[in-house]
């Protein structure tokens, strides 16, 4: 009986594989660690790189490979895949396949005597035909497109528009000006590319056996789909294929199906015939990284996920589709009606290193130790005022790389906020003991800091969140992962700040969610009943037991409503901020 379901997680540095039965626990996982198995390739932390031009590349060929070794270390560990009755994946969002016009006859005629790198991977020579014009996928850390970003942001008059239109302003990684670079750059590679894959669709394509369609979410990654209005962006689509013409980059682009649970067909005959997959087990639409970690949980509206990692990362679904320039919005991968907000910043855990560093060094405390830094911060008094009604509020900023929220280049900003006037702190070396009562350095900045990333999410998404009951709006429940997560002062602290009308709550599932929400989807593409949606389908088999631990209250009255009094004075800082170090794109 097939009542498994297959996901996929194919990242920067790794493929994941995970097998989870109908009630969705997990039962079996694998994975290829690009640089441990697959070094040949010359890649470092799963990437090449051309520094002179600030491109970041991975070779298409490493990831074929890679797909068979998965699956073999799978089997190996018990997984018997004539019980999959669905597949489906995530990709990282935003790199670009591109595909030869001998693509489809070699995907469909597969040998299941022979491995994908043997069929797919052309001859260095030209000895044998090949699947791809172009052996290497744009990775999202690639820099390299600038120039076309400008090209895009005025072909719509500014930023503003162009975020409007698709969901962002333009980004180096999106594909729409990774498109136009390759165009200008590879003039024939382009002219010999007969379809494009994002590399959520580049893996659908190698389960289907010919080439998938874009998925409704991973698509709004490109700065080329009109969200709105749910169609390919004409204007954008000229500017990308320049004198190849709209219709010819339509046709290399595809159709892209509305519904993300939508089969794309069955599992094509080579995995059928080497691994046994049977013939009815269904290719449902595989998304981007981002929108499969909200498929990892029944995430209902107002519901937030806070990843707390080397950087940040904050996801919300939402109905309602409010565009700005300072971030992300995208298509629900799952759920028409919805959408995805997506705030995106480069400093997070570095950034709160560097101050818990600096008070350990203070004392005799273990250098990576948090206890010092937690406890500062928890006892610290809101906002560093001691009295609420007199003292000014600790505001600041605390960038050690250069940020994207707000755009600005590396630095550090201290103010006291009062009576709608902001006061600069002088440096630690130029403190008096009088300012050293009013913000201690670098003890003030343990409270700051959390309050100062909390405060730049609240102020980002308060016009999306919804009334909680008879609660002011603000989330429901929120979610908290990555490394961060663990620390029982940050999730305080998040609670203080942004609320959670529900609690704030750890997902538990560690570096498996875009797995996860990947093999979830495919159980709902394959099994829900007609007009069940994915949060329903999910909800009733999920044990929350399993995956969440409520970790603090959230919403606390009186506290929440004095970090609301704050974002004005929050806002007057990143302008500061933006007025002396603000940059370009980034």
């Amino acid at each position: 009986m097939a009542d498994q379901f297959l996901g996929f997680d194919l990242s920067t540095q790794q493929l994941k594989g995970i097998v989870v039965k109908s009630d969705l626990k997990k039962v079996y996982e694998a994975k290829v660690d690009f640089d441990a198995d697959l070094a040949k390739y010359g890649i470092n932390k799963g990437v090449l790189t051309n520094p002179s031009e600030g491109e970041v590349f991975a070779p298409v060929a490493m990831w074929l490979e890679a797909i068979d070794l998965v699956l073999q270390r799978l089997k190996e560990g018990g997984a018997d895949f004539s019980k999959i009755g669905g597949i489906s994946g995530a990709g990282m969002q935003h790199g670009t396949v591109f595909w030869s016009k001998d693509a489809e006859t070699l995907l469909r005629g597969l040998d299941a005597g022979k491995t994908l790198l043997e069929q797919l991977e052309g001859g260095a020579k030209g000895e044998r035909k090949g699947a791809f014009s172009h052996p290497f996928s744009p990775n999202w850390q690639d820099a390299s497109t600038q120039k076309q970003c400008d090209a895009f942001d005025r072909a719509l008059h500014d930023p503003k528009n162009l975020a409007a239109a698709t969901g962002s302003k333009a980004h180096h990684r999106f594909s729409g000006p990774q498109i136009l670079r390759f165009h200008e750059k590879y003039p024939e590679a382009y002219k010999a590319t007969s379809r494009i894959s994002l590399v959520s669709s580049f893996l659908a394509s190698i389960f289907l056996g010919k080439i998938a369609p874009i998925d409704i979410g991973d698509v709004c990654g490109a700065n080329l789909w009109d969200i709105k209005n749910g169609r390919w962006h004409e204007n954008l689509l000229a500017l990308a294929a320049a004198k190849e013409g709209v219709d010819d980059l339509k046709a290399k682009l595809g159709l892209v199906p509305e519904d993300g649970g939508g089969s794309f067909g069955t599992v094509s005959q080579y995995f059928v015939k080497r691994y046994g997959f049977p013939s009815s087990s269904q290719i449902i639409p595989f998304t981007g990284d981002n929108p499969s970690t909200i498929l990892a949980l029944p995430l209902r509206s107002s519901d937030a996920i806070v990843s707390l990692g080397t950087s940040t990362t904050f996801l919300m679904s939402t109905p309602q589709y409010k565009p700005d320039p300072a971030y992300h919005f995208m298509n629900h991968p799952a759920t028409a009606g919805l959408y995805m907000f997506m705030l995106c910043y480069k400093n997070g855990g570095l950034a709160r290193e560097h101050i818990r560093d600096a008070i350990n060094n203070l004392s005799s405390a273990k250098a990576e130790s948090w206890n010092l830094f937690n406890e500062i911060a928890t006892s610290t008094p809101v906002l560093g005022q001691q009295d609420p009604k007199s003292s000014p509020m600790r505001l600041g900023l605390y960038f050690p790389r250069p940020e994207i929220v707000p755009n600005v280049k590396e630095g550090t900003w201290r103010f006291l906020y009062k009576d709608g006037a902001l006061t600069p702190v002088p440096p630690p070396e130029a403190q008096t003991k009088t300012e050293d009562m009013s913000w201690p350095i670098p003890k003030g900045d343990a409270r700051a800091i959390l309050e100062s990333q909390f405060l730049s999410l609240r102020l980002r998404s308060q016009n999306l969140v919804e009334k909680q009951g008879s609660l002011p709006p603000q989330p429901r429940r929120i979610y908290m992962v990555g490394g961060g997560a663990v620390n029982p002062a940050i999730a305080e602290l998040a609670g203080d700040v942004l609320g959670g009308s529900d609690g704030v709550y750890k997902l538990d599932i560690g570096g498996n969610a875009c797995a996860l929400g990947a093999a979830y989807k495919a159980a709902w593409g394959v099994g829900r009943k007609v007009g069940e949606n994915f949060e329903d389908f999910l909800e009733a088999r999920w044990n929350e037991e399993t995956f969440v631990k409520k970790i603090c209250q959230g919403y606390r009255e009186g506290v929440w409503e004095r970090y609301g009094e704050a974002l004005k004075g929050f806002e007057m800082v990143e302008r500061k901020a933006i007025e002396e170090k603000g940059q370009g794109n980034v």
